[in-house]
């Protein structure tokens, strides 16, 4: 008797790829912040220059739902491992093309807009990205090991920024600070063209999804249409929506607003959260893993219901933690929302989402559910929370609340989902339990 095994090949093709492209998303993040407003916006004004730079990263996260929906309506017709080369060679170019890019003192005004171009093109690709991996990971899986092969990937985020800012700040400590801005910034960028020819190559080895091919995807003569996707999902879209709500609360409040808050109302140095940041991803390669063995073992309902709920709970005990100031405290905060809560909702997320939809408009549906949530939801989150502190004079009660209350929609929209197991012709079916 043959034994398979947990972890499929294409599990771990998927998660490489999806590493290297969160590593060049979440580089532009931190460049956007330190660098893009000295060589890209100099206006004068040091912080308009930086509100500008952070514009472009805004402008990256938005347009992960177009490229979403538009990735995963080529994904149901033509594959899923096909659009994840396409999804590579987005965020590879554009990245490269960024390290490339003149400044603004050598073509002015031109630098700054392809600097959005680019950005428009990494967000596009970003948009594509997870979903793909995530579906090739979990259709190439049996299905007792299906929850643990879906959640992986999502570790390749975490794998990612951890990459980016350690490439980033050894480049940095390495130069001056002259040279940095002259030209070290881009070396972190054109190591992304290295790190891409890698995940191409290890990409190459994994065949399409079996479930897709079994189905035999759209009809090459029939184009599947966003309002078709949107009529065969029927409910199961709006409730996947909501499902999607609390993994981009519990990852965007502590990632982004979180450090923020420690800055401007607690005082705490800034390498503090950033530190909080670290070891929370750090841990993820444990929690993530653990957390899709759950979904397996007792199904990812449950396991979003409990990390939703425990999110709203917890979210009230983590700002008074972050309120010690404590280096110790603040990052065991982190522990708990951005790794604990956080990952049960993500793996459980992908578990469900990979056979709640029919395969040959699965991965539309997907990116249409998922996308859009996090660009409303996980884009809105710093601001919405900044306004909510500024409402109550610096106390966080509002932004705790707000937060809870979205947990809470989010567990509710998944108990009303149903239940959903693959077809035992593995043919991409569904049965309702």
């Amino acid at each position: 008797m043959t034994t398979s095994p947990r972890l499929s090949r294409a599990t771990f093709a998927s998660t490489v790829g999806t590493a290297l492209e969160w590593y060049d998303f979440s580089l532009y993040g931190t460049a956007s912040a330190l660098v893009f407003a000295h060589v890209f916006f100099p206006s004068g004004n040091e912080f308009a220059a930086t509100l500008a730079s952070l514009g472009t990263f805004a402008v990256g996260f938005f347009a992960r739902p177009i490229g979403g929906i538009i990735i995963g309506l080529l994904g149901d017709r033509v594959g899923r491992r096909q659009m994840l080369f396409v999804t590579l060679l987005l965020m590879a170019v554009s990245s490269t093309a960024i390290g490339l890019l003149p400044t603004h003192s050598s073509i002015g005004i031109w630098a700054p807009v392809i600097l959005v171009v680019l950005r428009i093109f990494q967000g596009l690709g970003a948009g594509g990205e997870y979903a793909g991996a995530m579906l090739l990971s979990a259709e190439h899986a049996v299905d007792e090991h299906r929850g643990l092969n879906a959640a992986i990937p999502s570790l390749g985020n975490a794998i990612g920024a951890l990459l980016a800012t350690a490439v980033f700040f050894v480049t940095e400590s390495a130069l001056t600070q002259e040279q940095f801005l002259a030209w070290g910034w881009r070396i972190p960028f054109l190591l992304s063209l290295v790190l891409a020819i890698a995940a191409f190559i290890i990409r190459l080895r994994v065949s399409e999804s079996p479930e897709f091919q079994a189905a035999g995807g759209a009809p090459r003569t029939q184009r599947i249409q966003l309002l078709e996707v949107l009529r065969r999902g029927g409910r199961r879209i709006p409730l996947a929506m909501l499902m999607s709500i609390a993994p981009n609360v519990l990852s965007y409040l502590p990632s982004v607003y979180a450090l923020t808050y420690l800055a401007n109302q607690v005082g705490a140095p800034a390498g503090v959260g950033l530190l909080g940041v670290i070891i929370a991803n750090a841990l993820k390669i444990v929690t993530v893993p653990i957390a899709g063995w759950l979904s397996d073992r007792f199904g990812g309902r449950i396991i979003m219901i409990i990390g939703s709920l425990a999110g709203a709970v917890l979210v009230f005990p983590f700002f008074v933690m972050l309120d010690t100031g404590t280096p110790v405290v603040i990052w065991a905060a982190f522990v708990l929302i951005f790794t604990l809560c956080c990952d049960m909702t993500l793996a459980s997320q992908a578990t469900m989402l990979s056979t709640l939809f029919e395969v040959d408009v699965r991965y539309a549906s997907v990116t249409f559910s998922r996308e859009l949530i996090g660009a409303i939801v996980g884009g809105s989150i710093p601001f919405v929370a900044a306004a909510l502190t500024g409402a109550l004079d610096g106390r966080p009660w509002l932004v705790a609340a707000y937060c809870a209350v979205l947990c809470a929609i989010c567990a509710a929209g998944t108990w009303a989902l149903p239940e959903q197991k693959q077809s035992p012709a593995g043919d991409g079916r569904r049965v309702t339990v």
